[in-house]
């Protein structure tokens, strides 16, 4: 059970870490690409939303690890990708 647990929390941040690197990587890829105007906008936009589903897919693991289910799954999947994603911004 304990390392259920441990495994969990490692892989959580991980995937936060994940997260806050993702949007640095995509204005840094987006630089490397010498993007400008809505080419840049469009290729940053997309990256974040690459990064916040990687997001919801981790939190979705960790709810089913918990065997949180109903509202409490979605309360608990909202929060923690909006946690994941608060760093991107």
């Amino acid at each position: 059970m304990k390392t259920r647990v441990l495994t969990a929390v490692a892989i959580a941040t991980l995937l936060a870490t994940t997260a806050f690197a993702a949007d640095q990587s995509c204005q840094t890829q987006a630089a490397e690409k010498k993007l400008a105007g809505a080419a840049k906008t469009s290729f940053i936009k997309k990256c974040e939303k690459d990064a916040t589903a990687a997001a919801t897919t981790a939190c979705e693991g960790q709810a089913t690890d918990k065997k949180l289910a109903g509202a409490a799954k979605t309360s608990f999947v909202k929060k923690c990708v909006k946690d994941s994603t608060a760093a991107t911004k």
